[in-house]
């Protein structure tokens, strides 16, 4: 009788044939099954003879191959084709048996199945997975969430394909329910923050500087070696040095400026709000790939709406280093926010994230993998209740440093008239939240006027309102 497989794989895509791949090069018999058996069959012809592969037909054949309690990874497009997935397992599944969706599900989606697979003695597990294709193949960072105990039928196989720093595997059981698949959005919106800074830098050294792509990117190449060291800010160096071969122009000039967007930023920017969290940067992000898709609308604008005249190109030198300064500072608000929204919504579902535990598993593998994290994990080590990473030394002095940079470039772009929401935004959520006393006490004042809500006074307790239509005296109403 042929050895059973201790893990499956259903979804054969890149990413699913990557992280199959991956999982049999550490030596462990694996079971592999597409919706289309010639995708299984080309994927046994392909890459067979690099470990213990068995290629299943059918669903039954791919359920039967597994040992016991199976453990099966779900590798399909979030959304309707899981829940498919999952409706066809169920009747081959016996009761521990683990169904592992590896994908960029939504949250929710996530805490539904894990019941509606509980109500049939299935154990659900909602897995972030970062590091696109070659994360995949050669290590990911890692997000599980779901049942710890299901976890620990996993935890050796996890562990042993996810990417290492410091010696230390990218994976750590992060929580109950959807936490994983939270997690995994929070990343991404970090993410969408991230290449947004990005994009505004290399705007900005590209019609304020005067600078062409290739000279852009040996400035991403050197600001890579030092506090902005990251995959992102490494790739970018070499996304702005490639040649198009067609027209031996920069690759970047010839590509449409228009951004796409697969949704994790939406769920990001939208959860944040139900939680109250001010969310700028990502937010913002957001939005500004909604305004690259109007691309249409921007060119009929760019003839019609007066801007700035021109000015002198700023000094390159002063100005590169001040936008150097302003992406740091716009980049750790952007983590500091990012950070912020998993305290909260931690502490509103019940999950205990360890948010140092985050930061130590976002090191490697993942993209938003960057230096400075080693810098979050050690202050959530030091502070694990902490509110907000701004209030941390290191970073309080890193942003500290950079302000006057940062104002200086948020000045400049706007005389000059290009866009830099994320730059500009983050720059405003930190002055807010510095500030002790803002300006929303008129905002409620003004609520109470036309709403009645009441305000608070700062001599005393309770809830007032003025009758502001009738005498204009003030009640308490608490």
């Amino acid at each position: 009788m042929a050895e059973k497989s201790r893990i499956g794989v259903t979804g054969l895509a890149v990413m699913g044939a990557n992280l199959a791949r991956n999982i049999a090069s550490r030596g462990v018999p694996i079971a592999v099954h597409n919706r289309t058996t010639a995708k299984t069959t080309q994927f046994i012809e392909d890459y067979g003879h690099e470990g213990a592969f068995t290629g299943a037909e059918s669903t039954a054949d791919f359920v039967a191959a597994l040992e016991k309690p199976r453990r099966i990874i779900v590798m399909v497009k979030a959304g309707k084709p899981v829940d498919g997935v999952i409706e066809e397992l169920t009747p081959l599944l016996d009761e521990g048996d683990i169904i592992i969706d590896a994908g960029n599900s939504h949250f929710p989606d996530t805490v539904r199945r894990t019941a509606e697979c509980a109500a049939n003695g299935i154990r659900f597990m909602g897995v972030g997975v970062s590091g696109g294709e070659e994360g995949a193949l050669l290590g990911p960072s890692i997000m599980p969430g779901g049942d710890p105990e299901a976890y620990e039928e996993v935890r050796e196989i996890f562990e042993s394909i996810a990417a290492v720093v410091d010696g230390t595997p990218c994976v750590v059981h992060v929580g109950p329910g959807g936490a994983g698949h939270y997690v995994k959005m929070v990343h991404n919106g970090i993410e969408y923050a991230d290449i947004q800074l990005i994009a505004e830098a290399y705007d900005l050294l590209t019609h304020v500087a005067g600078l062409d792509a290739p000279a852009i990117g040996k400035i991403f190449e050197e600001w890579n070696s030092g506090d902005l060291e990251s995959f992102l800010i490494e790739i970018t160096g070499k996304v702005l040095a490639k040649t198009d071969e067609k027209t031996g122009r920069p690759l970047v000039d010839v590509i449409v400026d228009q951004a796409g967007q697969k949704g994790t930023g939406t769920w990001t920017a939208i959860d944040a709000l139900g939680l109250g969290i001010p969310l700028t940067g990502i937010t913002e992000a957001v939005f500004a790939r909604g305004l690259s898709a109007l691309r249409d609308e921007r060119k009929k604008a760019s003839t019609t709406l007066a801007g700035p005249q021109p000015a002198g190109k700023a000094d390159r030198t002063d100005l590169v280093e001040d936008i150097r300064q302003a992406l740091y500072a716009s980049k750790v608000v952007a983590y500091a926010q990012g950070f912020a929204q998993m305290r909260a919504a931690s502490i509103e579902n019940g999950w205990d994230l360890d948010l140092g535990a985050m930061a130590t598993i976002w090191r490697g593998g993942c993209i938003i993998r960057a230096q400075f994290l080693n810098r979050i994990r050690d202050a959530y080590a030091e502070h694990p209740d902490l509110d907000n990473l701004l209030m941390v030394p290191y970073f309080t002095e890193a942003v500290a440093t950079a302000q006057d940079a940062w104002r200086r470039v948020v000045v400049t772009a706007t005389e000059q008239g290009v866009a830099i929401p994320a730059f500009s935004s983050s720059l405003s959520y930190y002055d807010g939240y510095r500030t002790e006393r803002g300006p929303a006490n008129l905002i409620q004042g003004l609520r109470d006027f036309f709403g009645a809500h009441t305000y608070k006074r700062t001599d005393e307790e309770g809830s007032f309102h003025t009758r502001w239509a009738q005498d204009g005296t003030e009640v308490k109403t608490d």
